[in-house]
């Protein structure tokens, strides 16, 4: 259940104050477009603008809740190949320099490698556009995105968190370290291992946004650390979508005063298997390992049963695209019966050669974070009853992502952050053939074949089915077996006026420009 902050008359609002937040972890850097973890978006999503955006008001996004940001309007023509859009005039970027349709154009030329000095170092979300054959502006304030063929998803894809627009002025380098941007906060600083600190700009072009003066992020990796803040009224908000269920209880019996509540994240906790890497090559040991996984105990360990069990897709009620549940129960290893399930997966092991006395020795590599490590002992608690014997390898985050983009590992336990539902920002991004984030490097040129099709597919029923029949193909492959989708807790002071979490992804509602403090 989503419990929403009642809003106050504009007038009734107050300005200043500082917004300090409690964060997660370390950011690789300050660069949205190069980085695949909220770690980097949390702290800097206020510096930016996107064309569009998610109401940060209305919980559940969906194509219905976007809303202008830098476009004023969007329109496609007749074909529904291009997307125009028509952009705010008298924008500025925090260096004072004017933002045009020029950015626009350099930002996803950029993206789709189409410019002479192409110096993103990753580029995790490559795969959203393909179609984009190149964007086209005339004047200053207006673009289009020209696809070679329909794809419905763009503009919730252009909404997401990670569809920032980026000043054509400024080299990456710069923007790695030093973000410009044209968002509602102004970069200060960022001291790594300790805090990061934006201020209010001054120039944003919604002239009575944002109210706090500055948001400042605080590395926290031990949870009760960032507890203790909000109780001793020092923090004004924790990490967004990140307290386990047993942590808020005990904040809310220690700060009765605070502001709690469950909801589901958009993450998901997968087990990452590196198909090319010897023996799991062989895809019985992967089906093995994949029957292996106890669902309803991971859920009741991690999340106390508040976990969605799915496929790649969030499921209902919360998810746009997710299976119903018998469907999903339908699955192999999903079903109730999971002594059944353990069985199997040891005859396919002992046929293989592997047993208590010969087991198989490997190393699950997962993120130094508690929602990383505690699911991942778990894991090798439940791979001991099929003969795999883990010892877990601990990375901060900087080395966990350089080696998943390196494809420098052979098991992960992973959690997987959505920043949009829809399967061109998920299923496209994590599992086709081609994409820089597919880690484990499955490949099925029909699975590819159908993605292609939901793509382009502007019915929505008929494209939810093409989607499910995916689903099932991923399960029956073990392409990245699905634990579990996340459900955490947000708290808060209750004088941290209008944040409303988002229920189908913790990503999209983090620029703060919206929220006052009313003390």
């Amino acid at each position: 259940m989503i419990v929403l902050l009642a809003t106050t008359p504009a007038a009734a609002q107050k300005k200043g104050g500082t917004l300090r937040l409690y964060h997660n972890d370390n950011p690789p850097s300050t660069s949205l477009l190069e980085e695949a973890t909220i770690a980097s978006v949390m702290p800097f999503a206020a510096v930016f603008n996107n064309l569009v955006v998610f109401d940060p008001a209305k919980p559940h996004e969906s194509l219905e809740t976007v809303i202008p940001d830098l476009a004023e309007s969007w329109s496609w023509d007749s074909t529904n190949t291009k997307l125009t859009f028509k952009l705010r005039q008298g924008v500025k970027w925090h260096d004072g320099q004017p933002f045009t349709a020029k950015d626009v154009q350099c930002t996803w030329r950029m993206l789709i490698g189409k410019t002479e000095t192409q110096d993103v170092k990753r580029n995790p979300r490559k795969v959203w556009y393909t179609k984009l054959q190149d964007i086209s502006i005339n004047g200053d304030y207006e673009a289009t995105f020209e696809l070679s063929e329909p794809q419905p998803s763009l503009p919730v894809l252009l909404a997401s968190a990670f569809s920032a627009v980026y000043p054509c002025h400024v080299p990456q380098q710069v923007m790695r370290t030093k973000p410009i941007g044209t968002g509602p906060f102004k970069f200060v600083e960022f001291k790594r291992g300790e805090s990061i600190r934006l201020v209010r700009n001054p120039d944003y072009f919604k002239k009575d946004r944002p109210l706090p003066r500055r948001d400042r992020g605080q590395d926290d990796r031990q949870p009760r650390h960032a507890d203790a803040g909000v109780r001793d009224r020092r923090v004004r908000h924790n990490f967004p979508v990140r307290r386990q269920r047993a942590l808020m209880k005990d904040m809310k019996a220690r700060a009765p005063n605070a502001i709690c509540e469950m909801t589901t994240t958009g993450t998901l906790v997968n087990l990452l298997v590196n198909r090319v890497n010897p023996p799991f090559d062989n895809p019985d040991i992967r089906k093995a390992m994949s029957l292996a996984l106890d669902r309803k105990a991971f859920n009741a360990i991690l999340m106390e049963g508040l976990a969605r069990m799915g496929g790649a897709m969030l499921p209902k009620d919360e998810g746009e695209w997710g299976m119903p549940p018998e469907m999903v129960s339908s699955l192999m290893g999903y079903g109730p019966d999971t002594g059944k399930n353990l069985t199997e997966a040891q005859a396919i092991m002992q046929k293989l050669g592997y047993s208590d006395a010969k087991p198989l020795q490997i190393k699950i590599q997962t993120r130094n974070l508690p929602t990383y490590r505690d699911p991942a002992v778990i894991l090798t608690d439940q791979l001991k009853k099929i003969y795999i014997v883990a010892e877990l390898d601990i990375l901060d985050t900087p080395r966990w992502y350089s080696k998943l983009a390196r494809k420098d590992y052979t098991i992960g336990l992973n959690v997987t952050g959505v920043s949009v539902d829809d399967p061109d920002g998920n299923i496209v991004e994590n599992y086709s053939c081609h994409s820089e984030r597919n880690y484990t490097q499955y490949c099925n040129a029909e699975v590819d074949k159908l993605l292609a099709a939901q793509s382009r597919e502007l019915d929505r029923e008929k494209r939810r089915k093409i989607v499910w029949d995916i689903e099932r193909m991923l399960v029956d492959d073990a392409a990245r077996p699905v634990i579990l989708h996340g459900a955490a807790g947000n708290c808060w002071q209750p004088y941290v006026r209008n944040f409303k979490p988002h229920s189908n992804s913790q990503y999209n509602n983090l620029r703060f420009e919206d929220v006052w403090l009313d003390r």
